[in-house]
């Protein structure tokens, strides 16, 4: 098991994320990282879909079927998995995390640092603002990453989605945003690898020109994923489509997780190394 990073950038859609992924995209060239084109389950909102992410269940199960249902996880996530097994796990991202496995509904007051909790999350540091910068949101991370060590830590930034709603994904402003989150993330990438990190970075759903999301359309629903890890092949697999229910139970494996009952087997993603290591 190596200790494992997952960046979630909220509303990344695949073209636009590719085209501003710039470091990102050069450690595909030289044969460091992998990349996917993700095929995202509905409906693509952003709360069904960070259940979805972290439980690798289709919305028709897990039950979150839109923004509006605010409460707790009924099933295993990715979380709830490393505590079972006594690993530690931290996020710093938006509070609706926090109310799917900590606990609803979030008090901005009293639960912004929720640290050395008995939640999923262990260790969180949570925002309620849209436009909380992600030059902050990294910040917090790092000191997360610092300070309590975790096993597995979840960045999740806000302002890609917050332009694309503003502007729409066609905007000069949506594109800034992208290539924004990408430079920040850029600049701890060397770090984390050279300290062996394996390093997920995917988006939950994408955005349309009107600033709209929660369709099936390809630009509402297919974003990109980048996986750094000893478990995936450098390369690029990006002529078909991977189900975004395969991102949960490849962390499992690179964590060394059991998968739960209902959770696809993640052998049939591309480029992958030897067989898991447990059913």
């Amino acid at each position: 098991m190596q200790k494992t990073i997952f960046v979630l950038l909220d509303a990344c859609r695949w073209d636009i994320g590719s085209a501003n992924a710039g470091y990102l995209e050069h450690l595909v060239e030289v044969g460091r990282a992998a990349k996917y084109q993700v095929r995202g389950e509905l409906p693509s909102m952003s709360r069904p879909m960070y259940e979805t992410l972290m439980t690798g269940l289709p919305v028709s199960v897990h039950g979150i079927v839109n923004n509006q249902v605010c409460r707790r996880s009924l099933h295993p996530n990715l979380f709830s998995l490393c505590r079972s097994q006594g690993l530690v796990t931290a996020a710093a991202c938006y509070f609706w995390m926090s109310e799917l496995y900590n606990g609803a509904p979030f008090d901005p007051l009293s639960q912004r640092f929720q640290l050395g909790g008995d939640g999923d999350i262990q260790h969180g540091i949570f925002y309620w603002e849209d436009l909380y910068p992600d030059s902050h949101l990294y910040a917090d991370g790092e000191f997360l990453r610092h300070t309590y060590d975790p096993d597995f830590l979840l960045l999740h930034s806000m302002n890609i989605d917050y332009w694309g709603h503003q502007r729409g994904s066609d905007s000069r402003e949506y594109a800034a945003a992208a290539g924004a989150a990408m430079e920040h993330l850029a600049r701890l990438l060397p770090a984390w690898m050279d300290e062996g990190y394996q390093i997920v970075v995917t988006a939950d759903h994408g955005m349309n020109a009107l600033g709209h999301h929660g369709g099936p359309t390809w630009e509402q629903r297919t974003v990109p994923l980048y996986v750094i890890s000893p478990l995936c092949v450098p390369g690029r697999y990006e002529e078909e489509e991977v189900s975004q229910l395969l991102i949960a139970p490849l962390v499992c494996r690179m964590l060394d997780l059991s998968r739960p009952q209902g959770m696809l087997r993640e052998s049939s993603l591309p480029g992958l190394e030897a067989p898991g290591p447990r059913p």
